[in-house]
């Protein structure tokens, strides 16, 4: 395999790495900015030059971002290259495009370490999915989110002292909006309900609540009900009606999420025979995400395409109940639905998730947090 590698960051930094140890794959261009030296690759700032050698029939899309990544990863397809990217914003936006155009040139698109980094999320609901029906899915996958949560609970820092340490140590943005804000673990989710249901879910119609408003009164209030919180994606297939969210959610001390700490991930599948099954490892990081990279391009040389058929349009129905914690605004429905009081917070009776999300978006600032489901 003669791989053309887009980007040269820290997961393209890895997968350079990593295939220089095997036999099988080569990364013959480098596609960067910057100006790079390398013994054994062109490195190059024309991307039209590596769609034209004709010796490259894999492309490896590792910049991230949506833009020129499309561009470059749908250019590549219809040049009649292989892809595999890491890019869960990519691949869960243009999922329309890109699934059926890979099937319709005859070429593979796999996207492992979009979901997980190094746990091999997705390729794990490839196999499920083989034998069984896929439930549920989702979880703990966002490892920004967790340090700052563990941090908070554990070390009794506050939210802006737990993210500036989030940064320092890498595992966080100097903008963190993207994390902190639900949206990366949003992409996540829409991608594996996507694979895991056989479906294209309606981006439009999975809610997001994140971790941003979250405060040290929220953090005592939970320990003293005998809470931790975490930032947790949900999808679920029940009689063909799908539901899928993120939103912050509350574990009993001693329960699997509860006890997950730092930076990693636990995400969890319930099958009709397997039942529950979750993966706990690093969602992040150079080495265990360009570990999945470099895994795709071994499925890509065995003729693996992706994990699953595309399936039409699915609207999300998010009418599932849930009592939910909320902090910070509060109106004539919300006190019609309150049930009890923590502190200055108060916890409703069960209501709709979609009717609960729909209020916050009105209510900026508040936050909230769903109990267990009862």
């Amino acid at each position: 395999m003669k791989i053309g590698l887009l980007g040269f960051g820290v997961v393209g930094r890895g997968v350079y790495d990593l295939t220089a140890e095997r036999s099988d794959m080569q990364v013959a261009k480098v596609v960067c900015l910057e100006e790079i030296s390398l013994p054994d690759a062109e490195v190059t700032k024309d991307y039209p030059s590596v769609l034209a050698d004709k010796s490259i029939d894999t492309i490896i899309e590792a910049m991230g971002g949506l833009h020129p990544a499309y561009e470059f990863v749908r250019a590549a397809i219809e040049a009649g290259k292989n892809v595999v990217t890491s890019n869960k914003a990519l691949v869960a936006t243009f999922y329309d495009e890109l699934i059926p155009l890979a099937k319709e040139k005859g070429v593979q698109f796999r996207c492992t370490a979009a979901v997980g980094g190094g746990i091999g999320w997705l390729s794990e609901l490839e196999r499920a999915r083989r034998m069984q029906t896929v439930e549920q899915v989702g979880g703990i996958m966002n490892g920004t989110c967790n340090y700052i949560l563990d941090s908070m609970t554990r070390l009794g820092l506050g939210y802006d002292e737990a993210l500036s340490q989030a940064q320092a140590l890498g595992y966080a943005e100097a903008n963190p909006a993207t994390d902190v804000d639900g949206i990366d673990t949003w992409h996540k989710l829409i991608l594996s309900s996507n694979i895991a249901f056989g479906v294209s879910v309606d981006s439009a119609t999975v809610p997001v609540a994140g971790i941003r408003h979250i405060a040290a009164e929220d953090v005592c209030n939970f320990k003293e009900h005998g809470y931790v919180c975490k930032l947790v994606s949900t999808g679920i297939m029940e009689n063909g009606k799908l539901s899928a969210f993120v939103q912050p959610t509350l574990f009993p001390q001693g329960e699997p999420e509860a006890a997950v700490n730092t930076n990693y991930n636990l995400i969890t599948l319930v099958g009709s025979a397997s039942g529950r099954m979750s993966f706990y490892g690093q969602g992040a990081g150079r080495y265990p995400t360009a570990y999945n990279v470099v895994q795709d391009c071994a499925d890509v040389l065995l003729g693996k395409g992706f994990y699953s058929p595309y399936g039409g349009k699915v609207c999300a129905d998010n009418s599932l109940t849930r009592r939910f914690y909320v902090r910070g605004d509060r109106d004539a429905w919300l006190e019609e639905n309150k049930q009890e009081a923590w502190g200055n917070a108060l916890v409703t009776k069960p209501v709709a998730v979609d009717a609960l999300h729909r209020w916050l978006k009105d209510h900026p600032g508040t936050f909230i947090a769903a109990l267990p489901n009862e």
